[in-house]
């Protein structure tokens, strides 16, 4: 069973501003999903056609044994062929472009731009 719609229901500030920035394929047309499994996880933001996944942390992620959960789930995620790309909520709020560039950067890396 997925954690996705809980997830969707509780997201704080900075995941709820990112999604209303990205909904809709609002950047260059590519549609972002929320709260997406890939194999047993459930990331905050991916970009199936770019094979792209977009996280925003926070200040939990500074923890140790979350840094190394983190990387752990990372690397999985990573070996089924997708990109992880992470935030902070800090960024995420005062620097949101650097979200879209991430897609846009993804899109000319494939050719798609």
């Amino acid at each position: 069973m997925t954690r996705a719609p809980d997830l969707r229901q509780s997201s704080g500030l900075a995941e709820r501003r990112v999604w209303a920035r990205l909904r809709g394929g609002a950047v260059e047309g590519f549609k972002v999903r929320r709260q997406h499994d890939i194999g047993r996880f459930t990331v905050d933001f991916a970009c199936v056609p770019l094979r792209l996944v977009l996280e925003i942390d926070g200040g939990v992620h500074d923890r140790d044994d979350v840094r190394v959960r983190d990387h752990l789930r990372q690397t999985e995620i990573e070996a089924l062929g997708w990109t992880v790309m992470r935030f902070t909520n800090e960024a995420a709020l005062s620097e949101p472009w650097r979200i879209d560039d991430a897609i846009r950067d993804r899109a000319r890396m494939l050719g798609l731009l």
